[in-house]
This record gives C-alpha cells, sequence and structure tokens, in this order.
C-alpha cells in the first residue's frame, strides 16, 4: 500500500467512511433513536448537519507528535507575472527589448508634424548577452519632442512561436484599456531610472526623462544633458508631483538624429527593505504576513521550461542585471531574471525563512520522456547544483562563494533544502535523480532532497506531492496522512488548492483548504512541509486560478486562502494534543457547468445537447451560428453538418466544450454523441467538469464506462463505443447521485458522498503556554460544541480567538472590498475546562487558550 500513494489515500478514506457508519449506527442502537450523523444506503439525505451538540474532548495532558517547525511556508513561481511586473520592483516592460520581434510594451510619442521612427535593432547590441536594443530615428522634429514611451506592464499571455505582433498588440491594448496596470506613482515619492543610451554621429543629445500622465501633462522630469557615440549609463531621481495609477515614462528629444537606448528601468524608492534591484514593498510585506518558515524558488513549470532551452539555469540569474539575458517563460512572457539566485536569497534571510532552491535535473516541461539532457550533457546540471549551493553557503575564498561576497553578501545564507526537479518522472528522472543526489550528498552530506515521483534509485528524505481538486476532495482526505509508514520519507506538499469552480477562490474554497491543513498539522512528525500554489496574479496576465494574492500597479488583496494560510502559520503549536469529537455528515452537493468532450488526441461530434430542469430549459443547441456561446477550453472545436466536432490535440489530456452556469443542479443533460476517431470514446462533462468531474463513456483504453468524479461513490462496467455510431445519451444529476442512460438503458448509478462537516487539531505552544484549537465547520449553519479540556492547569478566563467565515460560502475578496472575507479577532470569555462554543458557517476558527495565571 505505502508504494501506491493514490490507492492508500482512497482505502483511508473509504474505511474511514465505514468505520464512521458503523459507530453511528452503535450510538443510534444504545440512544433508541434513528442516526443523525449517517445516513446508509437506502437513506434519505438531510441538507445539512443536524442541530445536535458536538462534543470535542482535548487531551491536554498528553502531547502527541512534534509539528514539523518548517510545516507552512510559500511556494513562488515566474507565473501570471508574479516577479516581472510584481514583487520584483521594476516598473518598466520589456526593459531589455529583447522579449519580442517588436518592441512589446513601447510606443511612439510625437507632435504630429514629427517624423520620427522606433524600431529594434540588433546592429548595436549592448553586451553578448543583451544583443537588442531600441533605435529612436527624428528624422524632423520642428522643435517638437519625439520619444518611446513605457506603460508599464499592460498586456496579457502570449505566445512567442505563433502570436502575430499585429494581433498581440490588439490584444495587449484591450486588456491594458481593462485593467490598472500602468506605471503607478504617488505625490512626493521618489523614483529611480537608469538607462544606456547610444548616440549617432553629430547627435549628442540631450534626452529628457519624464514621469507622464496619459495626456503628456509631466509629473517628474530629468535631463541627461550629453549622449556620446558609445553606450554609457545614465541615471537619475524622478520626484513626483503628482499621484497617478496610470503614468507612463517617456524618454525623448528634440532635434533630429538618431539614438540607440537599452536596459531603461524605473524603480521606486522605497523597496522591500530600501534594497537595489529590490522587491516591491506592499506586495512583500504581504508574504511576510503569511509568516512563512521557508520559500521554495523559482517554481514550478518555470523551473523546466517549455524546452531545455528555455529552462531556469540560476548562472545567467546573477550579476549586472543588464549583463542577465533573461529567457522565455512558457507560461506566457519573457522573464528579465531581475528576480535571481541572489535576489532570492537576499529575501529569505530578510524574512526569516529558510530558502528552499529548486534545480532543473537536464528536464523539461515537454521535452522530459524524449530530449531531455543525458549522458555527458548532464555533467552540467550536476555541476550547476553542486555550485548553486557554494554561492548561498560557500566561504568567501571559493569561485561562487566570491561573487556572492562581490553581489554584497559575504556571509552564507545557509541554504539546506534543494529539490531535485519538478513534477519530473519516469525512468529518466529516476536517473538523473541519482546522479545529482549522488554529487551532492558527497560534497554536502547534510544538504536535505526533496524528491518528484518517487524515484527508487536512490533514497527520497523528502516527497513532493501536488493536489489541485475541489473543497469536499481536501476535506475528505483530512485524514490521508493518518496511516502513511513513518518509516517511510517524510512529506512536502509543495502544491495545493482548490482549483475547481466556482469555488476557487472563495471563503468555501479556504475552509475545505484549512480542513485539509487540519489533517497536515496533525500528522507534523511525516507532514514537513507545505505550500499553497501559485501565489501571485497581475490582474490581466493570469494563466492560472487561484491565486492567492490579486495585484494591479498600486493595489493588492488576499483571497480567503492567502488568509487562511497565514492564520495557520501564525499559530502553529510545538506539539500536537489528541483531539476527539463526533463530526456530523452531510451530503456533497454537486453543482456547476456541464460539457462534452473526448480524450487525448481523439475526436467526436456532438449534436440536440438539451439541459433541463423540471419543467424548464436551461439550455438546447442550435449550431446553426457557430457555437452558441459554448467555450472550448481545451482542444479544437468546430461546427460542421450542425454537429459540434471537438478534437484533441494534446496526449493525456481532455478536449472540451463548456456551457451553463457554475450554479446549476438538479438537471438533466441529454445530447447524441458519435466517435470519429481515437483509442477511447468520449466525456460528458458536470460539476464544472473539474478534476476529471465526468462521464467516461468508452474509457480506458475503450474498455469501460465510469463517473470520475470526488464528489460521488461510483463504479466501473465493462463497456465499449463504436467509432462512426450515434449513442442517445442522458445524464440525470441530483443532489443524491447521478445516474447515466446509454440508447435508454441505466448502465451507471451513483450516490453523492457524505461528508464530514466539523474538522480540528489541536497543540500547545510551549513558548506561551497555550493550548491552540483550531476548528473548521464546513457547514451551512452555525455549529455549537461542547469543548472539554482534560488534563490542563488552570486556564485564564479568556482566550484570543481568531474566526474567518461567511453565511454565503463563495463570498470572496476584490479591489473594492479587500477586507470582506478576513479574520477577526475577538475575546472568548468562560473559558474552563468544560464550556460550549459556537462555531460560524463556513468559518476557520482558532482559539488561543493560555494556562496558568490568575
Amino acid at each position: 500500500i505505502n508504494k501506491n500513494r493514490e490507492y492508500q489515500m482512497k482505502l483511508t478514506s473509504y474505511i474511514n467512511i465505514c468505520i464512521t457508519a458503523i459507530l453511528s449506527c452503535l450510538s443510534c442502537l444504545q440512544a433508541q433513536e434513528p442516526s443523525a450523523h449517517n445516513v446508509l444506503p437506502g437513506r434519505t439525505d438531510a441538507k445539512d448537519v443536524p442541530a445536535s451538540e458536538v462534543v470535542l474532548t482535548i487531551a491536554a495532558d498528553k502531547p502527541g507528535v512534534e509539528i514539523s517547525p518548517t510545516l507552512y511556508g510559500i511556494f513562488f513561481e515566474e507565473i501570471n507575472r508574479a516577479g516581472d511586473g510584481g514583487l520584483y520592483a521594476e516598473m518598466i516592460q520589456n526593459r531589455s527589448f529583447e522579449d519580442f520581434t517588436i518592441p512589446l510594451g513601447w510606443s511612439l510619442v510625437k507632435a504630429p508634424n514629427a517624423e520620427a521612427s522606433m524600431d529594434l535593432d540588433k546592429s548595436h547590441p549592448l553586451n553578448a548577452n543583451n544583443r537588442t536594443c531600441l533605435r529612436l530615428e527624428i528624422k524632423k522634429s520642428d522643435g517638437s519632442r519625439v520619444g518611446v514611451a513605457s506603460e508599464g506592464f499592460k498586456g496579457a499571455p502570449y505566445n512567442k512561436a505563433s502570436d502575430k505582433p499585429e494581433a498581440l498588440l490588439a490584444k495587449s491594448e484591450k486588456i491594458g484599456s481593462e485593467t490598472q496596470n500602468g506605471i503607478a506613482v504617488e505625490s512626493g515619492k521618489q523614483y529611480n531610472f537608469s538607462l544606456y543610451a547610444q548616440g549617432s554621429k553629430g547627435f549628442d543629445g540631450p534626452l529628457t526623462v519624464a514621469l507622464e500622465r496619459q495626456d503628456g501633462t509631466v509629473i517628474a522630469s530629468e535631463e541627461i544633458k550629453k549622449v556620446s557615440a558609445n553606450w554609457e549609463k545614465f541615471k537619475g531621481v524622478l520626484i513626483a508631483n503628482a499621484t497617478d495609477t496610470n503614468a507612463r515614462l517617456v524618454v525623448s528629444a528634440a532635434k533630429p538624429g538618431t539614438v540607440w537606448l537599452d536596459m531603461i528601468s524605473l524603480f521606486p524608492k522605497e523597496t522591500f527593505k530600501g534594497r537595489s534591484n529590490g522587491l516591491r514593498a506592499d506586495l512583500a510585506q504581504m508574504l511576510v504576513t503569511m509568516h512563512p518558515a521557508f520559500v521554495r524558488f523559482p517554481g514550478g513549470c518555470f523551473v523546466e521550461g517549455d524546452k531545455l532551452e528555455n529552462a531556469v539555469r540560476w548562472k545567467k540569474t546573477i550579476g549586472d542585471i543588464a549583463e542577465r539575458p533573461g529567457h522565455w517563460n512558457l507560461w506566457g512572457y519573457n522573464s528579465t531574471d531581475g528576480l535571481g539566485y541572489h535576489e532570492y536569497l537576499q529575501f529569505c534571510e530578510d524574512i526569516g525563512a529558510e530558502p528552499l532552491f529548486v534545480i532543473n535535473c537536464g528536464m523539461s516541461h515537454t521535452e522530459q520522456h524524449t530530449h531531455a539532457a543525458a549522458g555527458p550533457e548532464m555533467d552540467e546540471f550536476v555541476q550547476d547544483a553542486l555550485d548553486a549551493i557554494e554561492y548561498a553557503n560557500g566561504p568567501v575564498e571559493s569561485k561562487w562563494g566570491a561573487l556572492r561576497a562581490k553581489a554584497g553578501h559575504p556571509k552564507p545564507f545557509q541554504l539546506k533544502f534543494m529539490e531535485i526537479g519538478n513534477e519530473n518522472s519516469s525512468s529518466a528522472y529516476n536517473e538523473r535523480y541519482a546522479l545529482i543526489y549522488d554529487a551532492i550528498k558527497k560534497h554536502y552530506p547534510k544538504m536535505q532532497m526533496i524528491a518528484n515521483s518517487d524515484p527508487k534509485s536512490r533514497p527520497v528524505e523528502i516527497m513532493d506531492e501536488h493536489y489541485y481538486r475541489s473543497p469536499e476532495y481536501f476535506a475528505q482526505h483530512a485524514d490521508q496522512y493518518d496511516a502513511y509508514d513513518r518509516k517511510g520519507p517524510k512529506v512536502y506538499i509543495g502544491e495545493y488548492a482548490v482549483t475547481r469552480r466556482p469555488d476557487a477562490g472563495t471563503i468555501k474554497a479556504a475552509v475545505g483548504e484549512a480542513a485539509f491543513m487540519t489533517g497536515m498539522e496533525r500528522n507534523g512528525d511525516i507532514v514537513a512541509m507545505s505550500s499553497y500554489a501559485p501565489l501571485f496574479e497581475l490582474v490581466g496576465w493570469k494563466h492560472w486560478s487561484p491565486n492567492a494574492i490579486i495585484f494591479d500597479s498600486a493595489r493588492a488583496f488576499g483571497i480567503p486562502s492567502y488568509y487562511a494560510q497565514a492564520m495557520f502559520a501564525a499559530n502553529r503549536g510545538d506539539v500536537v494534543l489528541p483531539v476527539e469529537f463526533n463530526a456530523p455528515t452531510m451530503p456533497v452537493e454537486v453543482a456547476g457547468k456541464v460539457g462534452v468532450g473526448t480524450w487525448a488526441e481523439g475526436k467526436a461530434e456532438f449534436k440536440e445537447i438539451k439541459v433541463t430542469q423540471g419543467e424548464k430549459t436551461l439550455f438546447e443547441s442550435d449550431f446553426t451560428n457557430g457555437l452558441q456561446g459554448l467555450k472550448c477550453e481545451r482542444g479544437t472545436a468546430t461546427v460542421k453538418d450542425g454537429a459540434l466536432v471537438i478534437s484533441g490535440t494534446t496526449p493525456n489530456r481532455d478536449a472540451r466544450v463548456m456551457l451553463g452556469d457554475s450554479s446549476w443542479k438538479d438537471y438533466t443533460l441529454s445530447l447524441k454523441a458519435r466517435k470519429i476517431s481515437g483509442k477511447e470514446g468520449f466525456l460528458v462533462l458536470f460539476a464544472g467538469g473539474n478534476n476529471k468531474s465526468w462521464v467516461n463513456l468508452g474509457g480506458f483504453g475503450n474498455t469501460s464506462h465510469t463517473v470520475e468524479c470526488d464528489e460521488v461513490e461510483a463504479k466501473r462496467i465493462p463497456g465499449q463505443i463504436e467509432t462512426g455510431r450515434w449513442y442517445d445519451v442522458r445524464l440525470e444529476c441530483k443532489e443524491s447521485g447521478l445516474k447515466c442512460y446509454l440508447d435508454g438503458n441505466l448502465i451507471l448509478e451513483t450516490r453523492s458522498k457524505l461528508l464530514a462537516s466539523l474538522y480540528a487539531v489541536a497543540g500547545r505552544q510551549k513558548a506561551t503556554n497555550e493550548i491552540i484549537l483550531k476548528v473548521v465547520n464546513m457547514a451551512q449553519q452555525p455549529q455549537s460544541v461542547a469543548l472539554k479540556l482534560k488534563g490542563t492547569g488552570k486556564l485564564q478566563p479568556e482566550a484570543k480567538a481568531l474566526v474567518m467565515g461567511s453565511d454565503d460560502p463563495l463570498a470572496t475578496n476584490s479591489f473594492e472590498q479587500p477586507q470582506s472575507i478576513v479574520p477577526r479577532e475577538s475575546v472568548v470569555s468562560g473559558i474552563a475546562s468544560d464550556f460550549k462554543h459556537t462555531f460560524p458557517a463556513h468559518s476557520i476558527t482558532i482559539l488561543r487558550m493560555k494556562e496558568g495565571g490568575k
């Protein structure tokens, strides 16, 4: 079982359901009344938990395992403009003009009577790593200024290989007009600019560097008096005389000639900790508020790159920013690598967090099974790992330690954790893991190694596990680490979040994740580390959702999950205290959009799609006008001969078209479907289609039919889908479960799973002599709990409480209401060895009860 954790996880969940049901039955027999906690086969499910009181007992005199001091950390990945345009305080997009085949993020500014052009130029490279510059040619000015302008990080993710310049500009302009991502300046604040310039023969300046409003009104201005015929760096300070969140930076001249520009940079003087090439202060402070014990960096798939040539190579991310080449980021933009290895280590030190560095293991995201580095090529990647440790920890006399000292940090950073690769697998990873593991252990035997996908070639000290699922899934698996082998590797839950819509980013998502976190903390001896993912999202640049912190150029807010992470991290005990309670159960609601699709590179067509709710028709297909508002989320979708044709384009992933509303429930979906090609049949999606919420007809190599969904209990039956044959499919989605009919025959029937409504974990913090109780209520109504503390000393009559919750499970935060769902502090009176407390609906509550005193 321990060799197959997915199986173990499911088996443990099923066993616990059975045990809970049996205990509930015994309790009913003793009380001679119907069970209020579980409903067995043939049940009539209640909509929510019963009103009966819950008893929760804490054995304060029986301390259990120690809770890992590194349990709660953060995971930073360059995705959604998390770094460039985000945490990294640079305010100029495409500062080195290497991003695209056009000057992306820049525009020409000139008077109507002036004649000028702006182009990329590779004939005047600033250095070997920065080959492209911007050429501004002024043919006629008549004394009017002509310049180039940056409006900050307006834009959207793009495909460097396939996007056309005109289409990309139009897309960026549209997104830019909808977001507040211009350069945000505040009256009285200082902004440091720098640039490289070189003039043509006969042109020696001057140049004006200015912060302006969109209408050209100057907010701050400095003059570069003279430009030479050679590259020269200029820098200065701009002091804003007004506040504007949509400003631009303009570099201009007023007489004819040609000037070449490169590395045009703008930073607020007030960076986090006042560091040059530093971090945006408000975003960095939000990370401090999360109390992270460690920071995992730099990713994520970002580490691998779409191709190995675009993988992160840390040696290219240190030193002078003008010498850093940057590289293409598979998340849809170029990375400057200005937030590089040194800046990352410095940030960890600044906030008192352990650095956890992820090293590329010679495998890319898309080529890891075919064209990854192998043989002698791996020597370079192995050496990269060793040199990264030397840069962080080596003496100043060493090669890489000397470079660290030159960068201003002679003292070692004390790197203790290194992860080999990201989400890598297969025999290729097994081989590479061994190579890097052996090399590091030979030179740095105390380095703690983190592995992906359970390699067998060498010992595994810490295993990185990732989960992106529904709130119900996380709650159902709060006990999954209870049965883990304590002799096996420790666990790092490196990425996890509720990704199911509409729950993602809501209080319901945060509560589901918190339920899972109670299990992590209860098993703090085996779960050594964890980190929510992803961390940041710049509005307009979203490539993944949800994200803990949403921001634009001037504002930021945290979603409820952000605050849940901060609550747990700031209130971690030293040891676990045993907790027992009789949690009522409730049925899991199945609701959300519906859809149709196919698996991998298969092809299928669909028609006569109809969704009804009782006598009401919610949707009825009519493909005379194309997709009719349906959304193709993956693969390709076209309309041909009155039918919807869906083609898969990616191995091991579905293609899909979705429709409807996230609140849909208690509906019937009917359609006709025909397989055209492929190894499997077709898919009918429900509950938003997230995390494989679908009926899989002709799945698993066209051998069986089944329902795959976290929220329902289902079985798999033998079955095939013939190519070229039309099938009638009907799916009845009810609160109690689902029924699937194929050609009028009922082939699959499921029922909704039962879910515990309450989750809890307790611990003791030795320094403060406090008992810390965390309680998560997933129910739609408050729950009264009788709290019994056994084996305590005298308890102080008042306790500190921290509560976050909402009656609306879909409540969240926004720029307009950033504090709508946040933890609220209060004082709870009447604390004793036996007292009652009511936990609000959809809530996370932390009680800190202190022993001793009066």
